[in-house]
């Protein structure tokens, strides 16, 4: 198949694919004219990729998961330390989805006067210093 045709039929635009190509994550294996062609198992290959990317495996970290020979040799320690990041990202995701449905329809005069909507503003701010202490001024 030719690129145009992987394209197509992978949803993907040619400069992905030709990107991926530079990485080592698709193989060409050979051109028709200017055109980059593929065998017919470059369709998986693209297929077990997508299921990475959306898994939050980085290119670098998929590039891995293939040996030598371009066969795939994913790391099972890799994959279930992956799952845990997966597992925390869905509990954060989920304590904040039911926080802001509270909020939605919390009787509270102001979503500042609602507690849990004050937790949801703790906990967003966390890392970026939501509670900002003040510095103290120094007397010259």
């Amino acid at each position: 198949m030719d690129i145009a045709e992987v394209a197509k039929r992978s949803g993907l635009p040619a400069s992905t694919l030709r990107y991926y190509d530079e990485k080592g994550l698709i193989r060409s294996v050979g051109r028709s004219g200017l055109r980059r062609v593929f065998d017919a198992g470059v369709m998986e290959r693209l297929a077990l990729i997508a299921l990475a990317r959306a898994s939050g495996f980085t290119l670098d970290e998929i590039t891995r998961m293939f040996g030598p020979d371009g066969r795939p040799r994913i790391d099972r320690d890799m994959l279930a330390a992956k799952a845990g990041q997966l597992d925390a990202t869905i509990r954060k995701l989920s304590a904040m989805r039911d926080g802001l449905r509270h909020a939605a329809v919390c009787p509270a005069p102001s979503h500042l006067e609602c507690p849990t909507f004050r937790r949801l503003l703790a906990q967003a701010g966390g890392a970026q210093g939501a509670k900002k202490v003040k510095k103290p001024v120094r007397k010259r």
